[in-house]
């Protein structure tokens, strides 16, 4: 029989000024070899490799720190403080103080002699190779990764004013309430998003933005909550994400629990798949699409639902998590389509785009019995039993892999290359600048840059024209954007890029600046992705996308131009000008058949409009006739972007910053 492990220590967790964290659970060390990670926090950090450092530790208690992960951290020893690097090996005292990521994750190292650690518990921590054993271990309660943002924002007024509350509109302190009020409305300029309303029957023409907890009324017209996608008496409901809570997923949308078949397609692994596993109802099934390239992601966030009387097709930017939901900038489109009749005619390429996706991710299929179809497979092939031709929108998927030939155009930039070329747009948009805005930065370089570029400047004119290449920038949140978020320096975890990627010195010319004022998000963090073409605010397309801006999501072509590598999985909607059809476009799953309508008066010599794509800042001044439909989109930063100043400094998560955020404060600016 093994011996008992000997407990040498704990990492107890600090809070800001080093007072002891109660609401976050201790990490015990024992002797031998130790690997702290992701897993031992109470919440999701993806900077926090899952074998960030190692321990080994002495039964003296002595201990020496090595660097495993790939972000550095930070020891503070005797008034010392030095950042670490991966490799570095360091002693670690009794009092020392850890920061597993710059600023983040504080630990202090406490010996607590050679106690033995209770039979029960022998194999609860980590095993002699350092993994996690026990699931109660390495989930802890979950409730810190849900914080809400304004809660949040609470206690920390709380820390300063007293005793308040601000939940759900309960009273708080007049001066409390005054500083709330004014850093969250601090951004209501035009407040352009208070007059954007869509009929039901156009809704499929645009996407919608997240609801936001703690933002005014105002800055939420129009926006969505879970509970307004997954809705109605759904048959079958196929849920395709990175990072999946099912604790809040359950909770926040009880009709999940009603489903009779769900599959849920992710990108998670190690504890928090054995989690799902064991906290997932039992007619849910778990699939994690492969993946054939080293350091690739399942990262597309969509979902299929089936209906008695049709399909909802959504594609979103969130994670299933709580602050992906409620705290950060977030978009969606949904459209719903009917089942086939017999007057169906062949497949749209929205319905071959989708397959073609879809058989890829190969999945287990299941069988289920539907009303007025009987048994059958759950399979790709299923989803051709719906009629896509009043799709809005196109599709813009990448798939790991080398694709060559054919499929060469079929995914990633390439495809957003290849239907681009088809288009045709206004003279406009002759060398018109283009937006990124995304929430993670890979590793680029220039060469693929211009790839890309190329990609996105594709398209003609109406006299056969190339468009031409335009001028790109990159929207990217400031340090001071992030410590002035409802979530502070917090928001920060959501937006993973490490400086390496972030200081490139020829990335200086393409950094924006995230200014959200005419939809009161400049204090909610995007976690959106969306690439555009502009003129004013006029758009020639806009696309709404998992895709960050990286050669895993979008691809890189190789070979002399004759293969496209793409390592991860991301979904994403295009929005094109086009003939939009006056009827058809009304169909809904949840039976709605008296849709209201937008009540356009049908152009004379036809039932389909020309779309023009603007933003909610666009000024009509009547320049539009009677046969053009102005589709107005959400778009939730200011163009054209205001290029960032000499004083700004673009965020990195693993940076040293020392100035306090909201949490620390609401006395300092919050930008």
């Amino acid at each position: 029989m093994a011996d008992t492990p000997v407990k040498i220590g704990l990492l107890v967790p600090l809070q800001s000024g080093l007072v002891v964290d109660k609401s976050i659970s201790e990490i015990s060390i024992y002797e031998g070899a130790n690997i702290i990670g992701r897993n031992n926090l109470d919440v999701a950090d993806k900077r926090v490799s899952r074998e960030h450092v190692s321990l080994q530790t002495s039964p003296d208690g002595s201990a020496e720190l090595l660097v495993k992960g790939s972000n550095p951290l930070v020891l503070k020893s005797r008034n010392l403080r030095k950042k670490l690097y991966t490799g570095e090996k360091v002693a670690l005292h009794h009092g020392d103080i850890l920061e597993l990521i710059p600023g983040s994750h504080c630990f202090k190292y406490e010996l607590v002699g050679s106690k033995q650690v209770p039979s029960s518990r022998t194999c609860s921590n980590f095993t002699s190779k350092g993994k996690r054993a026990s699931m109660e271990e390495a989930l802890p309660v979950k409730k810190h990764r849900q914080v809400d943002g304004t809660e949040a924002i609470a206690v920390a007024l709380q820390d300063k004013h007293g005793s308040i509350s601000l939940i759900n509109g309960s009273s708080i302190k007049s001066d409390s309430q005054a500083e709330l009020a004014s850093s969250l409305n601090s951004c209501d300029g035009l407040e352009a998003i208070r007059r954007f309303h869509v009929s039901e029957d156009r809704e499929s023409l645009i996407f919608r933005l997240m609801h936001v907890q703690g933002l005014p009324a105002w800055a939420n017209t129009s926006s969505v909550t879970i509970k307004d996608v997954i809705q109605g008496d759904v048959l079958v409901a196929i849920l395709s994400n990175y990072m999946v809570d099912i604790d809040w997923l359950l909770s926040a949308c009880p009709t999940m629990k009603k489903i009779p078949h769900v599959l849920v397609l992710h990108g998670e692994s190690g504890a928090t798949v054995e989690h799902i596993k064991k906290n997932k109802p039992p007619n849910w099934i778990l699939h994690k699409p492969p993946l054939p390239i080293s350091y690739g992601t399942h990262h597309s966030k969509a979902m299929l639902l089936v209906y008695p009387k049709g399909l909802r097709v959504v594609v979103h930017t969130a994670n299933l998590i709580f602050v992906d939901w409620n705290n950060k900038t977030q978009g969606l489109w949904m459209q719903d389509f009917p089942w086939k009749d017999h007057k169906s005619g062949m497949g749209s390429p929205f319905e071959n785009d989708l397959v073609d996706y879809l058989n890829v991710l190969k999945w287990p299929e299941f069988s289920v019995n539907l009303p007025n179809v009987g048994d059958i497979n759950i399979n790709a092939s299923f989803f051709r039993k719906f009629d896509y031709s009043n799709a809005a929108v196109r599709l813009i998927a990448s798939v790991p892999g080398y694709h060559v030939g054919p499929n060469l155009e079929k995914w990633g930039h390439m495809k957003l290359r290849n239907i681009l070329g088809e288009c045709v747009f206004d003279k406009e948009f002759h060398k018109s600048p283009l937006v990124y805005q995304f929430s993670s930065l890979g590793s680029l370089d220039e060469k693929w840059l211009s790839e890309l570029l190329f990609s996105m400047s594709s398209g003609v004119s109406h006299d056969k024209c190339p468009l031409g290449i335009g001028k790109p920038l990159i929207i990217w949140p400031t340090v001071e954007d992030v410590r002035c978020s409802l979530e502070g320096y917090a928001a920060g975890s959501a937006i993973p890029s490490p400086q390496k990627n972030v200081e490139k010195e020829f990335l200086n010319k393409y950094w924006a600046k995230w200014k959200a004022t005419h939809v009161g998000r400049c204090h909610a963090m995007p976690h959106i992705k969306t690439y555009a073409r502009y003129n004013g605010q006029n758009l020639a397309w806009f696309l709404l996308t998992s895709a960050n801006l990286s050669k895993a999501a979008w691809g890189a072509l190789q070979k002399n131009n004759s293969q496209l590598m793409i390592r991860s999985y991301e979904l994403g909607v295009l929005f094109l000008p086009t003939a939009i059809q006056k009827h058809g476009s009304a169909f809904s799953c949840m039976g709605n058949s008296n849709l209201k309508k937008g009540g356009r008066v049908p152009p004379p010599n036809g039932d389909d409009f020309k779309s023009k794509l603007v933003t909610l800042c666009w000024k009509g001044n009547g320049r539009t006739d009677s046969s053009t439909e102005v589709i107005q989109l959400p778009v939730p930063y200011q163009l054209p972007p205001q290029p960032y100043t000499s004083e700004d400094v673009p965020w990195s998560w693993d940076r040293r910053y020392t100035k306090k955020d909201v949490y620390a404060g609401l006395g300092n600016k919050w930008g």
